[in-house]
């Protein structure tokens, strides 16, 4: 009797846990750092004509700190190329205006939950298990939020989540 009662308190357990990365679309995707300090949010780029392939915000922990990203993809070789921003300007701007609202750009790679290393998923395609943001943590202490925010976030960041 006991058995069928833990047995069935485990179900349900297991019915209202959260998807995993795999019952996700990367457009839903939330991620976050080992030290839960920031949180990376994909969201929809709400046009197939787009120059974009993902959209995302990165909220900083114990701030009002939030942070737009987009991801451009390459050819040859296919690369996601990430850029985060805070307070850019809109409208016609330089070069330069970009270059100093830049927090970090780089390559954004997704890690599958095989270990296995690719370009991040474009939208309508399964959430990675963890994204890749290579010299994010060093990008961020070498901002001009730095101060603002006090921790420097690790460079990999796990599936936490998927928004509605």
């Amino acid at each position: 009797m006991r058995l069928a009662i833990l047995a069935s308190i485990l179900s349900a357990l297991l019915a209202v846990s959260p998807a995993g990365a795999a019952d996700c679309l990367q457009e839903q995707a939330i991620y976050g750092d080992a030290d839960n300090a920031y949180e990376l949010h994909f969201e929809p780029v709400g046009s197939a004509s787009a120059a974009t392939s993902n959209h995302f915000k990165v909220k900083v922990g114990k701030t009002d700190l939030v942070l737009d990203g987009i991801v451009m993809q390459s050819d040859e070789p296919v690369r996601a190329n990430g850029m985060i921003m805070h307070k850019c300007p809109e409208g016609d701007v330089t070069g330069d205006d970009i270059a100093a609202c830049t927090i970090w750009q780089g390559v954004i790679y997704s890690v599958g939950a095989d270990g296995k290393v690719l370009s991040l998923p474009g939208e309508g395609l399964e959430a990675a298990a963890q994204v890749l943001l290579p010299d994010f943590g060093p990008a961020i202490r070498n901002s001009s939020i730095w101060g603002k925010a006090t921790v420097a976030p690790w460079d990999v960041l796990t599936f936490k989540g998927c928004s509605q």
